[in-house]
């Protein structure tokens, strides 16, 4: 098991030191530990909250309202789930040494980019030609 690093309270990942150091790793998986946490938390009362509306409402209208809400909470559930398997396959490539490291270029990914998408897996140049050949495609 690997010791722990220290990170101070108000560290940054910071572009004039060695890239994907032990600090960056520990900031980056705490970030990324933090953000599934809350979402798991949020999918709790979720459910809690499902379960409490629950109820049977005798006012069509507001039945049909009722559903609505349901779905679309169903949905964004849905959304967050597949994003904490995204924070899974992060947190497994801070594991094993391949975090920050874009799949199709294995080319540094910009700290500023990981720090505001920390489940990025390719630099912005890669997505976005990502992205144009995915338009391009789909409009055949």
């Amino acid at each position: 098991m690997k010791a722990q690093t220290f990170l101070p309270q108000d560290y940054r990942p910071a572009e004039d030191e060695p890239f994907m150091n032990d600090r960056q790793l520990e900031y980056f998986r705490r970030k990324l530990e933090a953000w599934k946490q809350e979402l798991l938390d949020q999918s709790a009362e979720t459910l809690e909250g499902l379960q409490d509306s629950a109820r049977s409402v005798p006012d069509l209208a507001d039945r049909a309202s009722e559903e609505t809400d349901r779905a679309l909470e169903l949905r964004t559930r849905d959304r967050q789930r597949k994003l904490v398997s995204k924070i899974d396959a992060a947190l497994r490539r801070i594991e094993t040494g391949e975090y920050g490291y874009c799949e199709m270029t294995g080319e540094p990914i910009s700290l500023k980019r990981l720090d505001a998408r920390p489940i990025a897996t390719m630099t912005l140049e890669a997505q976005e030609r990502h992205e144009r050949r995915e338009r391009v495609h789909r409009d055949d």
